[in-house]
C-alpha cells in the first residue's frame, strides 16, 4: 500500500511552499492560473475621491444601479462597523463582519447577504477571506489593501464560475502608493 498526499490550496503564498517541501516527497506543483493574477471576467475600474466623500458614492452607486448585492471591503474593524451604520443611515440595509465579531454573528450576516435581506457587506480582509458568494456581480474597495496581493483576493470574490464580476477601487489621493504597489502585481496599470 502506497499512500499518496495531495495539498491544495486557493492562494499558494510562500510560508504555504516552503510547508509541502517539508510534509511532502518530490511534489508535483501544479497551477490552474499564475500567481496574483486577476480574473479576466472581473472588469476593474478605479475612482480618484476625497477620503471624506467615499461613502457618499459607494451609497450612490449601489442605489443608482440598483445593486442587490455588494461586497464592501475596509482595511479596519472600525471602519467596517463605522460604514456599515451610515450606509443604513444612506437607507441601504448594510451589515459588517470581521474578526471581533462572534462566529455566529458572522454567519448570520453572511446568510442574510446571500438570501437578499441585506444589500451590502461591509468585511475586513481576514473575515472575507474564504467566503464563497456564488451570485456576487460586484467587490467595492472602499480602502485599498496595505498588502497588494490581498487585492486580487477581494477582487476574486466576483467573477467566479464564468460569470463576469465588477470589482471597483475607491482611492483617495493619499493611497496612490497603494495603487502603483497593486499595478506591479497585477502587471498592469488600473487607471
Amino acid at each position: 500500500l502506497k499512500l499518496q498526499t495531495l495539498l491544495f490550496s486557493a492562494t499558494f503564498d510562500d510560508a504555504i511552499f516552503k510547508l509541502s517541501k517539508k510534509l511532502l516527497t518530490d511534489p508535483e506543483f501544479i497551477e490552474v492560473a499564475p500567481r496574483n493574477t486577476a480574473a479576466t471576467s472581473v472588469e476593474q475600474l478605479v475612482y480618484t475621491i476625497d477620503e471624506d466623500r467615499k461613502r457618499e458614492l459607494t451609497s450612490f452607486l449601489i442605489g443608482s444601479k440598483n445593486w442587490r448585492q455588494v461586497l464592501i471591503f475596509t482595511r479596519t474593524k472600525q471602519m467596517a462597523d463605522s460604514l456599515a451604520k451610515e450606509m443604513c443611515k444612506d437607507g441601504l440595509k448594510t451589515l459588517s463582519i470581521h474578526g471581533d465579531k462572534s462566529q455566529g454573528a458572522r454567519e448570520k450576516a453572511l446568510a442574510e447577504f446571500k438570501d437578499g435581506s441585506i444589500r451590502a457587506l461591509v468585511a475586513t480582509d481576514v473575515a472575507a477571506r474564504g467566503l464563497d458568494i456564488p451570485a456576487l456581480n460586484v467587490v467595492i474597495n472602499y480602502e485599498l489593501p496595505y498588502v497588494a496581493e490581498d487585492y486580487i483576493h477581494r477582487i476574486g470574490r466576483t467573477g467566479r464560475a464564468g460569470k463576469e464580476g465588477l470589482a471597483i477601487s475607491l482611492m483617495s489621493p493619499d493611497e496612490e502608493y497603494l495603487l502603483t504597489a497593486i499595478e506591479e502585481v497585477l502587471d498592469k496599470k488600473l487607471l
